[in-house]
């Protein structure tokens, strides 16, 4: 995988690919650069057909503080049209993450800041640290989270986005979990363990089956119950069940034994 300068996007040989946002000496900040790296990055993996679901992380301390001060300085000095330029940019970024095929975890510890927040309610599931910090702070330095609004809302709902978009308070792993922002909130000593745990279930699954359920729940998740929805989905069943994954999974199950994904060798062991 490519070579960059402010993210590492690694490939495990078990098939998924972990990126890092890797500006650890500025606790993992946005700036142009990094995002435009996202982008290529989130392009990369959507090229590449064996992974079976990717991890977003950041190195160090800290997730992401959110967007290089540096930067924010640079931005305060454009125009309107360059502005309007890097929201673009940062659209692109966020709507690629979201509509990737494969599985994403974000996985948080430290400070989430700002567009930080953006990243993690792109990804379809995320974990972190009961400290972890979060915080949509833009209304702190008069600017308001426009472009990563939409995925927020739909991530932790409209009145606790409204809440935190307003006031601009920090809020804890743990209260990102009773918000329904991180799946689950565990102790910082035991965070990686549990990494290793999502990664293994995550492996027993079919990557084709895994990719199909995210197109389904995407149709389906804000969509008024028509008969086209309703076709849409007895199509999206029918699909599945007679794909060679599908087929494997079926078979696997009925000959109790452990089914072989993506041209891996059939384990003809019994399930215990």
């Amino acid at each position: 995988m490519s070579d960059f300068t402010t993210l590492e996007l690694n490939k495990d040989s078990r098939g998924f690919a972990t990126l890092w946002l890797s500006r650890e000496d500025k606790n993992n900040a946005f700036n142009a650069q990094m995002i435009r790296e996202l982008i290529l990055a989130i392009d990369q993996i959507a090229a590449d057909a064996s992974l079976r679901f990717v991890l977003l992380r950041g190195r160090g301390r800290h997730f992401s503080a959110g967007a290089d001060l540096a930067w924010m300085q640079q931005s305060a000095a454009l125009d309107y049209n360059t502005n309007l330029d890097d929201a673009r940019e940062l659209a692109e970024l966020m709507y690629n993450l979201a509509k990737l095929k494969v599985p994403t975890l974000a996985v948080v510890q430290g400070a989430a800041f700002g567009g930080a927040l953006g990243l993690i309610s792109c990804c379809d599931m995320a974990i972190g640290t009961r400290e972890a910090q979060l915080c949509l702070s833009e209304v702190r330095i008069g600017l308001a989270p426009a472009v990563i609004s939409p995925f927020v809302v739909q991530a932790m709902g409209e009145r606790a986005a409204r809440r935190y978009a307003l006031t601009a308070e920090r809020f804890s792993g743990e209260r990102a979990r009773e918000l329904g922002l991180l799946a689950e909130a565990y102790p910082a000593a035991e965070l990686e363990q549990q990494v290793e745990l999502w990664i293994d279930n995550l492996l027993l699954n079919s990557p084709q089956a895994m990719r199909a359920s995210k197109e389904l729940l995407r149709e389906v998740g804000h969509g008024e119950l028509t008969p086209a929805l309703r076709r849409y989905c007895e199509n999206a069943i029918a699909r599945i069940r007679v794909s060679p994954e599908g087929q494997e999974g079926l078979r696997a199950f009925l000959e109790k034994r452990t089914p072989a994904w993506q041209g891996e060798p059939s384990n003809k062991e019994p399930r215990p």
